[in-house]
């Protein structure tokens, strides 16, 4: 039997998204609390570049007293949905909901052909054998001396280049190929995710090394998923649900532990993956047997705490538990991570200026601090810093906190 989607049940449908979305932001009593701590207001300290700005915006156009014009558009695009300001809030606004579900109605309304670009613009993005494919043409692009060469005709001047360039140099040096292995039985799951073996392509063979020196046998699937975050948070709630509901069907048998915490966090979401772990603190709950020596490693080491793991997975405690377990190590958090560092998922490419900003501030902290290596659990956040520290002239490293563990164990390959 086929159902038709009518005129006016879909007229209805969208009145009752305009409606939710106002019950949402109708829960802001405009304090403005949240100004202090939300990264895009401290730099243009315009009130329609923060929270309670966005909010009036969205209670403006959704009640039909404001067009989405492009200056509207641009306001509520350059949010970075870090939810800095959902642990401000004393009215606890689920900002994060509201402006994922506002993207959502924005993306239903736009033009078609705009719809068509987005949305497979997001599909190669969160496609895992492009984004190999990607990775392996960005080695070439450094080794063959493209990426010289542009830098040299100063073709990075064009707003288009710029964030490819430096997405490029950075996948250089992060792509790595990940061999799929099937023990049977296997004690977990290491979700690779979309841009996994492209972007964090070490983390995921310092975890399965890991894993096994604690007697865990580590699964990895020959066809790496999408969690479905860059679709969610661009516009695209029904492809998002999609691609989560596949990672259910696929891994919900066993528990599921992942290296990027923006993943980990949208797995989570899916009642049927409720067994989903970020890797430190899988890691950290296993038992450690004394038998395992660490070396030790005298490095200065900085934490930088991601958004998605700071504010939507509990914190970073792990990452610090696990860090000290090396001898010799000296560790201490980024200054002023409660502030994200621009990366935002998707938001580099798309607000390549904002992002830049942002990145400068954590670079005047790495200057003055120096240290030897910065740890990070998300990728996007790894590869943004990975380019500052770079372009800035810095001989400091960029990976994941198991990296580290990972290399300091006998035999290790890392």
């Amino acid at each position: 039997m086929n159902t038709q989607v009518t005129p006016s049940a879909a007229h209805h449908a969208s009145r009752h998204a305009n409606q939710s979305l106002l019950q949402l932001a109708d829960q802001c009593v405009k304090c403005g609390l949240c100004l202090p701590h939300c990264p895009t207001y401290a730099k243009t300290r315009h009130e329609a570049d923060s929270p309670r700005g966005r909010i009036a915006l969205t209670q403006g156009w959704l009640t039909g007293q404001l067009a989405m014009t492009p200056t509207l558009a641009a306001h509520l695009d350059g949010c970075l949905l870090c939810r800095a300001c959902e642990s401000a809030c004393p009215s606890l606004v689920a900002y994060g909901r509201l402006l994922d579900g506002v993207r959502t109605k924005q993306a239903a309304e736009a033009p078609a052909w705009r719809r068509f670009w987005t949305r497979h613009w997001l599909g190669a993005l969160s496609s895992a054998r492009i984004m190999d494919v990607l990775g392996r043409l960005a080695v070439l692009y450094v080794r063959t001396g493209a990426a010289r060469f542009v830098e040299t005709a100063r073709l990075i001047r064009f707003r288009g280049l710029a964030a490819p360039h430096r997405l490029f140099k950075t996948l250089a040096i992060t792509a790595r190929r990940i061999a799929p292995q099937a023990p049977e039985p296997a004690d977990l799951d290491l979700f690779v995710g979309c841009s996994g073996a492209s972007a964090q392509g070490g983390a995921l063979a310092a975890t399965r090394i890991v894993g096994e020196a604690l007697g865990l046998s580590v699964r990895i699937a020959s066809e790496s998923l999408c969690c479905g975050a860059m679709q969610r948070h661009n516009g695209f709630a029904e492809d998002a649900d999609r691609a989560r509901a596949q990672c259910a069907q696929v891994y919900g048998d066993r528990p599921l532990v992942g290296v990027s915490s923006a993943c980990i966090a949208e797995l989570r979401e899916h009642p049927e993956l409720a067994r989903t772990w970020e890797v430190c603190d899988y890691l950290d709950q296993r038992d450690w047997p004394d038998t395992l020596k660490i070396a030790p490693l005298a490095r200065r080491v900085l934490v930088h705490e991601p958004c998605s793991h700071r504010r939507l997975l509990g914190g970073n405690a792990a990452v610090y538990r696990l860090l000290a377990r090396i001898p010799g190590l000296e560790v201490a958090p980024l200054p002023d991570n409660a502030r994200c560092c621009g990366a935002a998922g998707t938001y580099l490419l798309q607000q390549p200026t904002m992002a830049a900003a942002l990145l400068d501030d954590k670079l005047h902290h790495i200057r003055d601090l120096k240290p030897d290596i910065i740890v990070t659990t998300n990728p996007g956040c790894a590869l943004h810093l990975l380019a500052g520290v770079r372009e800035s002239g810095l001989d400091i490293e960029v990976c994941h906190p198991v990296e580290l563990i990972a290399r300091q164990l006998p035999s290790s390959s890392i």
